[in-house]
This record gives C-alpha cells, structure tokens and sequence, in this order.
C-alpha cells in the first residue's frame, strides 16, 4: 500500500487539504456514503468530493474501490467481534445471537459491506483476523450449548445459528417484517431464539 503525502496538487484551491489523516477521513466519507445509498453507490471521486481533496487521493491510499471496502469490511468486523466476544463473555449462544441482530441494526453500513465478499478482498489478513474471531466466539459458544457433540454436529448447529441470526438481522434492516414486530429487536431475537435453540440452553447430542 502506498503512502499518501499531500501536496500542494493534490488539493484543490476550493478545498484545501485539513485533515490530520486523510484514510480515517476517507473510510467515515465512505460509511456516510453506505448509509445513504449502500455500497454499490460508493465511488472514489465522490468520496474525494466529500471530504475536500483531489479525485485522485484516495486511490493513493486505497488503491480501487475494492480496496477501500476491504477497510470498511476490516473495521466493521472488528467492532463486530467485540461486540459478540462481550456479548459471549457474559452469556449465552441466545445472547450473541442477539448481540448479532443489535449490530446489523446498529452498524448497518459495516453490516452490508461484511457479508458481501464480492465487493472487497477478503483475503486481506485486515479482514481474516477478525473473522476468524468471530467464527471461534460463534462456534465456542455452539460448542459450549451442545456439550459432548461431535465436531460435524457443532459445525451443522453453528451453521443453523448463524442463518437464523443473520437471516433474522437481514429480515429488520431490509424492512421485510411489520414494524410492530421489530419494535424491540432484542426481544424478537430472544423469542426466535429460543424457540429454536433453546433459549441456548445445553441441548444433549442424540
């Protein structure tokens, strides 16, 4: 990656160069571009536009727009696996499930960046490490929930969470169920939850 070093040519008269680090500023542009219009409305120049330098800076730092996505995917997977690592750290498989749903609510321009691999490098060990945490907090949490389970019936239950979990998030933020029945999204989870796991309870494998 190629460091950015402002210069003179680099911003334009109307918008001289003020911020202290323009890849912070560039990723926060890019997050408040994601919430107006999703991620496939994100675009460099406008992004260069926003924040106040040449259309070309932010390729100086990121390269493409795959690469600035990659950084936005990176940062929102790390918020991500801190807020399911406290979340575990305290509860149950139900109480991350729920720290899940409250993220893609919370955190939805990270959210619709995180689970669209087609659109960042994901690869990037920037991104790898933290999804990699997020997988152990998942599957640590499963392991725990099912006891003496085999490693194929840990991986099938993990499997079944995260769908619901991240079909339910989906389900919210996409406007698909009444508003009278996402009012309290933490409830919602919680009822979904343990409906069909439990309440995240330790089940016995059969």
């Amino acid at each position: 990656m190629v460091s950015y070093h402002p210069s003179m040519t680099d911003a334009p008269a109307s918008h001289p160069y003020h911020h202290g680090d323009l890849r912070r500023a560039l990723i926060e542009a890019a997050v408040a571009s994601i919430t107006e219009s999703g991620p496939d409305g994100v675009s460099l120049r406008d992004l260069a536009r926003r924040v106040g330098v040449s259309h070309a800076a932010p390729a100086h730092h990121f390269g493409d727009k795959a690469g600035l996505l990659t950084a936005v995917a990176a940062e929102g997977y790390v918020r991500f696996a801190a807020r399911l690592s406290a979340a575990y750290r305290y509860g149950s498989l139900l109480d991350v499930g729920v720290a899940y749903v409250r993220f893609a609510i919370d955190e939805r321009p990270y959210f619709e960046v995180m689970f669209r691999p087609d659109l960042y490098h994901r690869d990037d060990p920037a991104v790898a490490a933290p999804l990699h945490e997020v997988d152990e907090i998942v599957f640590g949490a499963v392991r725990t929930m099912l006891g003496t389970a085999t490693p194929e019936r840990v991986q099938v239950a993990g499997m079944s969470a995260w769908a619901l979990v991240h079909g339910l998030a989906t389900l919210i933020i996409g406007g698909n169920l009444p508003a009278s029945v996402t009012a309290d999204p933490e409830a919602l989870t919680r009822a979904v939850g343990a409906a069909v796991f439990a309440g995240g309870r330790r089940i016995e494998p059969a």
